[in-house]
C-alpha cells in the first residue's frame, strides 16, 4: 500500500470549515420554509398551490445557479464564485424577510436559490480539489455536515421563533443574514483551488496555495502529480461522449439523491406532521421537527467518521436499503385510519439517519470526484441541474400525490424508487482511497 501523503490537517480541516458554511446557508435556506410556512400561508391567505409554489420558488433559483456554475467557476475560479453566492444569500435573507407582497417574497426566495444553486455546485468541487487523497471523503463530507446543521439551526429557530405570531416566518428568514456575512468574510481566508490554477496556468498561485493546504512536502508530492494529470487531459469539445459513463453516473446519483423523497420530509414536515396523528399541534409539529433535524446532524457525524473507512458503493447501497424499509413502516403508519403519531415521527426519524449516514453525502463526494479537472466544473454543474431539476419535481408533486393517492401512496412512490436504488448503487465502481488522477485514469483505461 504506497504511503500517504504528509499534510497538516489543521489546515486542511480550517480550509474545509469555512468552505462547508456555504453547506450551511443552503441548509438553512432549503429547509426554513418548513416552519414559516404556517405563518406565511396565514399572512398572504395562500392557496393549496402558492403553498407549493412557496415552497419551490427557491429551488428555481437553485436550478438556474447550478446551470451556470459550472462555466462561471471554470472561468472565474472556485472561491470567487463562492464569495459571490455568499453576497446572493445576504441579500436574499434580507428581502424575504421584508417582502409586501406574495410576489415580492417569490422573488426574494428566487434570489436565494440562486446563491444556492452555485454554492451546492462548487463547495463539494472545491472541497474535493483542495483535499488529500485519504481525508476527501470525510472533508467534502464535511459540507454534508453544514447542510444538515444549517437545517437543524432552521428547526430550532423556526421553534423558537413561532411565539412571535403571524410575523415569525419574517424573523425566520431575515435571521440567515447573519451566517451569510460571516461566510463572505471567512473566505478571505481559503486558498483558491490548486488544481484549477494550474488549469489557468498560474503555476506560483497553486504552489502557494498547495503550500498553506499541507505545506511544503505536500507540495512537493502534489505539484507534478498534478501537473501531469492536466496536461493529459483532453481539451476536445467532445468531452461529453468521451467520458459518458461518468456523467450518466453522476446524473442518475444526482435524481436518486432527491427522487427517493428527502425533501418531502424536509420541506413539508410541519404540514405532515400537524395533520397525522397530531391533534392539529403546530409546537408538537416543531418539536418533532428538531428531533428529525437532531438526527439529520448526528448520523452526518457518523458518515463524517465513517467515510473514508468504508467503500462508496457499500455506504450507498446500505443507506438506500434501510430508507426502503422505514418508508415502508410510514406506508404501513399512514394506512391507519389515525397514524400512530410516535410510528410516524420515528419512522421519519429512521429514513432521515440512513439518508444522512450514506445518500446524503456519498452521492456529493462521488460526484465531485469522478471528473477530470478541466471539465469538473461544467460536469458538476449538469449533475447538479439534474438533482435541482428532481428536487423541483418532488416538492411541486408531494402535496398533489397525498391528495391524489394519500400519504401511504405518496411514500409507497418513494419506497419502489429506493428499491431501484439499491439495484444501480451495488454496481458502482468503486472511488474509495484513490487520487482525483487515478480516478480520471480509469474511466480511459
Amino acid at each position: 500500500m504506497p504511503a500517504q501523503p504528509s499534510f497538516r490537517s489543521g489546515s486542511i480541516y480550517s480550509i474545509a470549515i469555512t468552505g462547508a458554511i456555504a453547506g450551511l446557508l443552503f441548509g438553512f435556506d432549503t429547509a426554513v420554509i418548513n416552519g414559516a410556512l404556517l405563518t406565511l400561508r396565514i399572512h398572504f391567505a395562500l392557496s393549496e398551490l402558492q403553498v407549493e409554489f412557496a415552497a419551490s420558488s427557491l429551488l428555481y433559483g437553485c436550478l438556474f445557479g447550478a446551470m451556470l456554475a459550472g462555466v462561471l467557476s471554470d472561468r472565474f475560479g472556485r472561491r470567487s464564485i463562492l464569495r459571490l453566492s455568499g453576497s446572493i444569500f445576504l441579500l436574499s435573507a434580507i428581502f424575504a424577510a421584508i417582502p409586501a407582497t406574495f410576489s415580492e417574497f417569490m422573488a426574494a426566495r428566487l434570489l436565494g436559490g440562486l446563491g444556492i444553486g452555485l454554492a451546492s455546485t462548487i463547495a463539494p468541487l472545491h472541497l474535493a480539489e483542495v483535499a488529500p487523497p485519504h481525508k476527501r471523503g470525510s472533508i467534502v463530507t464535511l459540507n454534508q455536515v453544514a447542510i444538515v446543521t444549517g437545517i437543524l439551526m432552521a428547526y430550532c429557530t423556526n421553534w423558537s421563533l413561532a411565539v412571535a405570531g403571524e410575523s415569525a416566518w419574517r424573523w425566520m428568514f431575515g435571521s440567515a443574514a447573519g451566517p451569510a456575512l460571516a461566510f463572505i468574510v471567512c473566505l478571505r481566508l481559503v486558498p483558491e483551488s490548486p488544481r484549477w490554477l494550474i488549469q489557468q496556468h498560474r503555476l506560483h498561485e497553486a504552489n502557494q496555495s498547495l503550500r498553506v493546504i499541507g505545506g511544503e512536502a505536500y507540495r512537493a508530492e502534489q505539484i507534478e502529480a498534478i501537473r501531469f494529470a492536466i496536461a493529459q487531459e483532453n481539451p476536445d469539445p467532445g468531452w461529453v461522449g468521451r467520458l459518458r459513463r461518468p456523467l450518466i453516473l453522476a446524473v442518475v446519483i444526482a435524481a436518486l439523491q432527491q427522487v427517493t423523497g428527502i425533501n418531502a420530509v424536509l420541506y413539508y414536515g410541519s404540514l405532515l406532521f400537524v395533520t397525522h396523528g397530531n391533534g392539529g399541534s403546530d409546537r408538537h409539529a416543531f418539536a418533532a421537527n428538531v428531533l428529525v433535524g437532531v438526527t439529520n446532524l448526528l448520523f452526518t457525524l457518523i458518515a463524517l467518521l465513517i467515510m473514508d473507512r468504508i467503500g462508496r458503493r457499500t455506504l450507498l447501497t446500505g443507506s438506500v436499503a434501510v430508507m426502503l424499509a422505514s418508508l415502508l413502516l410510514l406506508v404501513v403508519a399512514f394506512h391507519r385510519t389515525k397514524p400512530f403519531f410516535p410510528l410516524v415521527v420515528g419512522s421519519t426519524m429512521l429514513y432521515v439517519g440512513a439518508f444522512a449516514t450514506g445518500l446524503g453525502p456519498a452521492a456529493w463526494v462521488y460526484m465531485s470526484e469522478i471528473f477530470p479537472t478541466n471539465i469538473r466544473g461544467r460536469a458538476m454543474s449538469i449533475a447538479t441541474t439534474v438533482l435541482w431539476l428532481s428536487c423541483i419535481a418532488v416538492s411541486n408533486s408531494f402535496l398533489t400525490l397525498v391528495r391524489s393517492v394519500g400519504a401511504a401512496g405518496t411514500f409507497g412512490v418513494y419506497a419502489g424508487i429506493c428499491a431501484i436504488g439499491v439495484i444501480f448503487f451495488s454496481r458502482l465502481p468503486e472511488t474509495r482511497g484513490r487520487s482525483l488522477e487515478e480516478i480520471e485514469q480509469s474511466w480511459s483505461s
